[in-house]
């Protein structure tokens, strides 16, 4: 079926879970201006069916590290495992970051480091435990460095195992300096950022573009397990890979 654009009729994903992670500096209930930007993806997504868990992460006792519980490593209270839980069952992950002086924030770098914590884990076929997963980022800001975070971001996603699909990433800034934010509220009623075609086009083909690839992998099964299961290398195969005595 067709729309009357011409466009195909949008695809149903019903039976996709997706997590967001919004790594403002702001607690709530105060508003969030990433929460903000990050909210056009999760109504396209919740609008195709996908199950939405958005957690603002300044909210939550997360404490610093690279181990999934760190509990078991000095600190007192970690609100990251039970966190994590919603993030190993989610085919999508978003995270979404402000700029402070041109890098993601530090509850950002915070969360990049709470998922690699868990880069030694496989799943039942012995790869890393975040194959099968796409991912993508959001970044917002009044200052230079949308690219740049999301680079940094996305490379991160996709070390420790996240699909990244084209265009994972969407952001806004505006003028350098002070002054309005994503989403504030202008003296003529409309909204900073709202208006931006760049921007809200970016944030529908990130949403999309994580959903289908989420739905292929899922429908695939994941991504094949030939030349990079972790738990294969450390029995011994090799994968065909050439041994250098012999080259």
């Amino acid at each position: 079926m067709t729309e009357a654009n011409g466009n195909q009729q949008a695809p149903d994903y019903n039976g996709l879970q997706a997590a967001f992670i919004n790594c403002t500096l702001t607690p709530s209930p105060a508003f969030s201006h990433t929460e903000c930007l990050m909210a056009v993806v999760q109504a396209i997504m919740e609008d195709a069916g996908v199950t939405v868990e958005m957690f603002r992460s300044v909210d939550h006792d997360i404490a610093p590290g690279v181990y999934p519980d760190m509990t078991e490593h000095g600190f007192d209270s970690d609100a990251w495992p039970e966190i994590s839980k919603a993030v190993m069952a989610s085919d999508i992950l978003v995270i979404g970051t402000p700029i402070w002086l041109g890098e993601v924030s530090s509850e950002c770098r915070k969360i990049i480091e709470r998922l690699y914590a868990h880069s030694g884990e496989t799943n039942d076929k012995g790869q890393y435990i975040f194959y099968g997963k796409a991912g993508g980022v959001v970044v917002t800001g009044n200052e230079d460095g949308v690219k740049h975070c999301a680079m940094s971001t996305l490379y991160s996603l996709g070390h420790i195992g996240y699909t990244i699909p084209p265009q994972a990433d969407a952001g806004w800034i505006g003028p350098i300096g002070p002054g309005p934010s994503y989403g504030d509220e202008q003296d003529d009623g409309t909204r900073v950022g709202f208006d931006s075609d760049f921007t809200q086009r970016n944030a529908t083909f990130l949403a999309w573009n994580l959903m289908h690839t989420a739905h292929m992998l899922k429908q695939a099964g994941g991504i094949p397990a030939y030349g990079n299961s972790r738990e294969a290398w450390d029995a011994g195969t090799r994968y065909n890979h050439p041994n250098p005595e012999y080259r």
